[in-house]
């Protein structure tokens, strides 16, 4: 298929149309309004579902109902937004329902401003509302991961009955860039544990609610056991320019691609130079880093916020090697130069 012109807040729903998604909630929020402009728009011409909710908690409390239902359901947001999602969030992780959430990045906290950030990691990857339970989160750099990873996440969705989270920032998002769509798309199945005001699935029941300590307990054990098999089999990254790299930086996003063209600058000044493009943030690469760090190579992480990647990386390492922090925040973000100016520094 040729491909087309369309920003990345566009190619999302371009991807979950295609991945089978049939219903859309949500609230306009900069930079991440055009992604229920797009809803508004094509959900409705292919005969699908789209309704602009009153605020927020009401968008994700509909996406909670919806996944209850059996179809495949999302919404998108920016920090302020997720934020107010967080209790149905959680509802939805405890009550083991698919769904997919976009979430593009803006400056915080507070209202802050509409340029990008990276600043809502700890909330999106370590959970975002009250218990023991994670998000499957894809972190695209690109409208055409944009579609793609949102068209891949309603099928790890609906297979692990989990919450998968679409973490991007303001660039990627309203960044134009040619995307080519799916082959075809994805109609979504029927599912056995669905409440489809049937008789098939009249004794089905879906609840987050256990009265008793060690139910609840038995619950929480057997959502970390699903958590642990996501692990090994959905985490994903890029090597690049990794085999001599004396110095590797981690990176996701539109970090990444600053950190792309620092590569390729610094290796024509003879740098031994390479990056670790994270495309999931949960699951994490902790046994990547920890061979990095055997490898004693030095690690930079590069992202927009105040080092919450940076922290996790810290971690996997264990103190085994060195780990320098380029950090921006409040909608900064650094030019090539500034970049390769920062990393001279360090080799």
């Amino acid at each position: 298929m040729k491909k087309q012109l369309m920003k990345g807040n566009e190619a999302v729903i371009y991807g979950a149309i295609y991945g089978g998604s049939t219903h859309f909630f949500g609230y306009p929020i900069t930079p991440a309004s055009e992604v229920a402009h797009t809803a508004a728009l094509l959900y409705t011409k292919t005969g699908r579902h789209f309704l602009q909710a009153e605020c927020e908690v009401n968008a994700i409390n509909m996406v909670y109902g919806a996944a209850g239902a059996g179809v495949r359901v999302m919404t998108a947001s920016s920090g302020p937004g997720i934020a107010l999602m967080s209790e149905g969030i959680s509802y939805i992780a405890g009550s083991e329902l698919p769904a997919v959430v976009v979430d593009v990045q803006r400056a915080g906290p507070g209202l802050g401003n509409i340029w990008p950030e990276q600043s809502d990691y700890n909330m999106v990857v370590k959970g975002g509302g009250h218990g023991n339970y994670k998000n499957v989160v894809f972190a695209p750099n690109s409208a055409q991961e944009m579609c793609d990873f949102t068209y891949k996440a309603f099928q790890i969705a609906d297979k692990y009955r989990v919450l998968v989270f679409i973490l991007t920032d303001a660039y990627i998002g309203q960044m134009m860039e040619p995307v080519a769509l799916p082959e075809k798309p994805i109609e979504a199945p029927r599912h056995d544990w669905a409440l489809y005001a049937d008789k098939e699935s009249r004794k089905n029941l879906i609840t987050s609610i256990f009265m008793s300590p060690t139910s609840q307990q038995g619950h929480n054990i057997h959502l970390q056991e699903k958590y642990a098999k996501i692990e090994k089999d959905v985490l994903d990254y890029e090597e690049i320019m990794m085999d001599d790299a004396d110095l590797v930086y981690v990176a996701y996003g539109i970090s990444a691609r600053v950190c792309l063209t620092a590569v390729r600058a610094l290796r024509v000044q003879g740098k031994k130079v390479g990056m670790l493009r994270l495309k999931t943030l949960f699951p994490f690469p902790n046994n990547k880093l920890k061979d990095l760090a055997a490898q004693n190579k030095t690690i930079s992480v590069v992202e927009l916020s105040n080092g919450q990647m940076a922290n996790d990386v810290d971690l996997a390492v264990n103190g085994k090697t060195t780990v320098h922090r380029y950090l921006w925040m409040g909608g900064v973000v650094p030019s090539t130069e500034e970049l390769v100016a920062r990393t001279l520094k360090d080799l």
